[in-house]
């Protein structure tokens, strides 16, 4: 499929070239242009360009921290095979929360599941359970039960995608109405194309079986019902890893990752990074002739076009086209339906992480994470990190930014400093119009002595379309509810 479209924009490309004397046949506004949303909403280049003044307000910066009071988590640490003690990198976390987003109570404790790993392994990717009373917000407070799957649990269900994973990545957790423990993530086969494996990424889900042996103590008591759920499908709404990767081209930056879950009037759903397919805008020289993706007027596209078509960055420019996608699921939590993306990023980015939606005073608010070194915008820097957001009357959307280009938070730390964040994620609390933001500190194996640890959270006011990041709302390493 993807080996098509391919020929199929290369010989558009080529045909324009030919016709109108190369880029300048582009820039002048030949008849290869065209407008076409697809019917859901963009991450438009004209907001992306207002980023680098935008982003001088103290309205969306990420609060300084103080580094001498930053501390690695006391209880993540895990014993080899050998008995040695081992200090692990912690970074995406997510709490275990309520159908609506809150944070949910279990039996007295608040949940939170978390990447980490040996940090001089680089490959030592897997899911943790950490654990804390309810009523206390330090860092010492919060314990671990451990990674939450065993090696072998991949193995017992009649799961061939699920039996061939390497790895453990991002997702979400929800206290069903049952009060049971419900999972999502992301299942990684390895990187190995001689075997024909490409890293692929599948969205999967679980029950995790969790006791109260004692009045201070949660366990895994192992999991039941584990299942993939969603790997792409045919192709068509979302791009899957063949199209990405099966032609031999290894330029793409494929994604179907961090499902999070939502519900909307007792239906369920999961919104999860991914890109674009053959029916919803997909990638490709193509990409350029589309005013849908560029926002502005005739001149602003025309101009920007031309700027594309000159960039250095421009063979991979063509390829970026990230989306935050949606899923229905049954009632069991097996896959229902595809739907529409909710926004995509083409010629911006491949990469919109961390999909995260929930509903506030009657509006649906989505947020995601980019990197400015994956994105293709004049002005962006690669240390400069983000949060954008969109707000709609509905889950489906369709959606606009939020602060008039979507930026609501910004940081531009050097990576080596040990305050630099990302993965940031906006948790609601039960009330009021504030939200907690949780994130990560410390880039994993960049030091010996300081691993990725919970960050400080902070408060981000939401009011309809504007945020504003809380002056002084500067609270615990991990923190994920205020009173």
């Amino acid at each position: 499929m993807k080996k098509l479209a391919k020929q199929v924009t290369a010989v558009t490309f080529a045909a324009a070239l030919l016709a109108g004397g190369g880029a300048q046949a582009f820039a002048n506004g030949s008849a290869t242009d065209f407008k076409d949303s697809y019917g859901f909403s963009h991450i438009e280049r004209t907001d992306m360009l207002k980023l680098p003044e935008q982003q001088k307000s103290e309205q969306f910066k990420v609060p300084q921290f103080d580094a001498s009071k930053i501390r690695n988590i006391p209880a993540a640490v895990k014993y080899d095979e050998f008995g040695n003690k081992i200090d692990l990198d912690v970074w995406d976390t997510w709490p275990l929360q309520n159908a609506d987003g809150t944070v949910a109570n279990y039996k007295g404790y608040h949940i939170v599941f978390g990447l980490a790993g040996d940090p001089k392994r680089g490959s030592d990717t897997f899911i943790y359970l950490f654990y804390k009373k309810a009523s206390d917000n330090s860092i010492d407070s919060w314990k671990n039960a451990g990674r939450v799957f065993k090696d072998t649990d991949k193995l017992g269900p009649n799961d061939t995608i699920l039996n061939n994973q390497a790895e453990e990545w991002s997702g979400s957790a929800t206290m069903t109405k049952d009060g049971e423990v419900r999972l999502f993530y992301t299942n990684r086969h390895p990187w190995d194309p001689a075997r024909g494996f490409y890293g692929k990424q599948t969205l999967t889900t679980a029950q995790i079986n969790v006791s109260q042996p004692d009045l201070s103590t949660l366990k895994i008591d192992g999991v039941e019902d584990f299942k993939s759920i969603y790997d792409g499908g045919d192709g068509s709404i979302y791009q899957t890893v063949d199209q990405a990767f099966g032609g031999g081209d290894f330029r793409d930056n494929h994604t179907l990752r961090d499902p999070h879950y939502v519900e909307e009037n007792g239906r369920k759903y999961l919104v999860f990074e991914a890109n674009t397919g053959t029916k919803t805008g997909y990638q490709g020289a193509d990409s350029f002739n589309n005013r849908a993706y560029y926002g502005g007027n005739k001149a602003f596209f025309e101009s920007e076009r031309n700027w594309l078509l000159q960039s250095p960055s421009k063979e991979y420019a063509e390829l970026a086209n990230g989306a935050l996608g949606i899923i229905e699921l049954n009632d069991d939590f097996t896959f229902k339906k595809e739907m529409k993306p909710l926004l995509a990023s083409n010629t911006v980015t491949d990469e919109i992480e961390r999909a995260n939606v929930f509903e506030l005073n009657g509006k649906w608010y989505l947020f995601t994470s980019s990197r400015g070194a994956k994105m293709f915008v004049e002005g962006v820097d690669k240390e400069d990190i983000y949060m954008f957001g969109y707000v709609s009357d509905s889950l489906a959307g369709p959606y606009k930014p939020l602060n008039d280009t979507g930026l609501v938070l910004h940081q531009d730390l050097n990576p080596y400093d040990v305050t630099w964040t990302y993965a940031h994620f906006a948790i609601p609390q039960v009330k009021g119009n504030n939200v907690v933001v949780t994130s990560y500190m410390t880039n994993r194996g960049y030091f010996e002595d300081r691993h990725s640890t919970f960050a400080p959270s902070f408060l981000l006011n939401i009011k309809g379309s504007k945020t504003s990041v809380v002056k002084d709302s500067l609270l615990e390493q991990g923190q994920i509810t205020i009173k």
